[in-house]
């Protein structure tokens, strides 16, 4: 499995509640997207960024769904380039499931 790490510039006075809104919007899609394990959304009004965590099954499922067309809604929507950095992903604890998931390479 593969951990994509998204992060974009947000425009500044963005509140939480329009992040949240703009989230929730998205949410939907992701959630009937089949190659995706998991996605959280990212916050941090402080330093005025905004992203996602996404677990996928390999790099090339990431490639797909995060191609030159995403890229360009998020830099129209957000204003800014999102960077991605990939991680391999060996296990996964989920204490809300009660699962453990192993990628057994």
């Amino acid at each position: 499995m593969i951990t994509e790490v998204v992060t974009f510039k947000i425009p500044p006075g963005t509140t939480r509640e329009e992040h949240f809104e703009n989230s929730a919007q998205t949410a939907l899609g992701w959630g009937e997207n089949p190659d995706l394990v998991r996605k959280y959304y990212l916050l941090d009004l402080e330093n005025g960024i905004a992203g996602g965590v996404y677990l996928w099954h390999n790099k090339a499922d990431s490639e797909k769904w995060h191609g030159a067309e995403w890229k360009a809604i998020i830099k129209e929507f957000y204003g800014s380039e999102p960077e991605s950095r990939y991680f391999e992903t060996t296990v996964v604890v989920d204490n809300v499931v009660g699962e453990i998931i192993k990628d057994g390479a």
